[in-house]
């Protein structure tokens, strides 16, 4: 059986298509994928994202606990500041990535994919032995509503919220009557907020929100634009472009890796090593040159040669064209070869289609403030 958020009935109601999505029965689709990706790039929409895992780590050891655990240095996060990172396996491969928050010295808040929860609390506890630590599984306690878009932050100040946190920052607030943490990350490449909420909170929210953002366009999102908006902000997605194959360097993350941590943490060996050298593969972005479009695990061709796989492909509402992520593999195609401007092939459906390296992200991020 699927489980639900404490939103599916809001869902329901609006005529929501409904998919299971990591186990979860959540929204796809209320009116259309391009019209719901046009209202986050110039209005304002509401996901409910509540199927995301929040985990508490707490204790004396909390911060070298997780320093053990993540290629960030946790240390220069001040209150109320967030990171995003990877929980990488011993070959530096990726469990997951995060968006931890230190709420407090000794207390931070984990976000994790919702597909990967328990994965991550068993990798936590399997390295927790020899630190005076706690992991509290807050995920069934708590619902979250991402609002992003450009009048997102005129839709939470007309409803009284006025000190927002800054980016990557967490505070907690007293929102239309009702104590919870709003923070500031997103997923979409817009500026917005995440709110979350303990769950008996979560439809009184969402209904004050689509109320009071009649004025601004407001419409509900569901995942297909979530997946239109983070492709074209060059955002990963777990299990796609994510993997327990992949290492953050690989990935095109090393920017999220602090090149001066002093701390050992599981991968570092081969992560510092593939900084240095370069990975076994190669993230590229690119554009298709024809009106074709390209899938996850569709073959990507190199002078003829197959030397990739799509991770992520689909059509750009924003730009016009069909855009995607591929990895190309450093044993058959030499890596700096592979420039912006360079072509490369995609199968599809038997006949190869010509596509064009481009750089990432696909288009201006509007969610640095």
């Amino acid at each position: 059986m699927t489980k639900q958020t404490f939103l599916h009935d809001k869902h329901v109601a609006l005529g929501a298509k409904m998919v299971d999505f990591a186990g979860w029965d959540m929204p796809v689709q209320y009116t259309s994928i391009i019209d719901e990706h046009k209202t986050v790039r110039e209005n304002v929409g509401i996901f409910d994202v509540s199927h995301m895992g929040e985990v508490i780590v707490k204790g004396r050891d909390a911060l070298k606990f997780l320093n053990k655990l993540v290629p960030q240095n946790l240390a220069k996060l001040s209150d109320s500041r967030a990171v995003y990172c990877q929980l990488p396996n011993k070959s530096g491969g990726l469990i997951d990535d995060l968006i931890i928050y230190k709420l407090e010295d000794n207390k931070y808040l984990i976000i994790a994919n919702a597909s990967r929860v328990d994965e991550d609390i068993n990798w936590m506890s399997l390295n927790k032995i020899g630190f005076d630590a706690e992991i509290v599984n807050e995920s069934h306690n708590y619902s979250m509503i991402a609002v992003q878009g450009p009048k997102a932050l005129d839709l939470m100040k007309k409803l009284g919220a006025n000190d927002l946190p800054p980016f990557f920052s967490i505070k907690k607030s007293v929102f239309c009557d009702t104590e919870l943490w709003i923070s500031r990350t997103g997923y979409t490449g817009e500026d917005g907020v995440e709110i979350i909420l303990k769950n008996e909170f979560a439809e009184k929210i969402w209904d004050k929100l689509l109320d009071a953002g009649r004025e601004f366009g407001v419409k509900p999102i569901g995942l297909g634009a979530r997946d239109t908006l983070r492709l074209e902000a060059s955002m990963p997605l777990y299990g796609n472009d994510l993997t327990e194959n992949t290492t953050p360097v690989e990935a095109g993350l090393s920017w999220s890796v602090d090149k001066t941590k002093e701390e050992d943490y599981n991968g570092k060996n081969v992560i510092m090593e593939q900084i240095k050298n370069g990975g076994r593969k190669k993230l590229v972005g690119f554009k298709m040159l024809d009106k074709s479009i390209a899938r996850h695990e569709y073959e990507v061709y190199v002078e003829g040669v197959k030397s990739g796989i799509v991770t992520s492909g689909g059509v750009s509402p924003t730009r016009g064209d069909n855009i995607g992520l591929a990895y190309i593999t450093k044993s058959i195609c030499p890596l700096d070869k592979l420039t912006v401007g360079s072509k490369i092939q995609i199968m599809i459906r038997e006949k190869l289609h010509d596509a064009e390296i481009v750089e990432r992200p696909f288009i201006k991020k509007r969610n640095k403030v």
